[in-house]
């Protein structure tokens, strides 16, 4: 998927985080802690999965959908840029 190692490394270390924020939450709720703090932390986690999904999406598009022999002022560029943009203001 990663196309770069350094974009492996980044993701790897999103999921990473994520595993923690996961972990947190079966802490909480083993510890029997209150609705809003558990609610808290599943948020948390739900915004980090929306980030690391947004981010895969984002990089999918401009690797497979946008040519960069094409520049910026092709169609189907400027549809795929706006089909990011669509995509982070959803996933926030």
């Amino acid at each position: 998927m990663s196309h770069t190692v350094r974009e492996k490394t980044r993701l790897l270390n999103r999921v990473r985080r994520i595993r923690g924020q996961v972990d947190a939450i079966e802490r909480a709720l083993e510890s029997e802690a209150g609705c809003e703090q558990v609610m808290h932390v599943i948020a948390a986690c739900r915004g980090a999965i929306n980030g690391l999904l947004c981010e895969v999406v984002e990089a999918h598009i401009q690797t497979h959908l946008i040519d960069p022999l094409q520049g910026t002022h092709d169609e189907s560029t400027q549809a795929a840029t706006q089909l990011i943009d669509v995509v982070h203001s959803y996933f926030k």
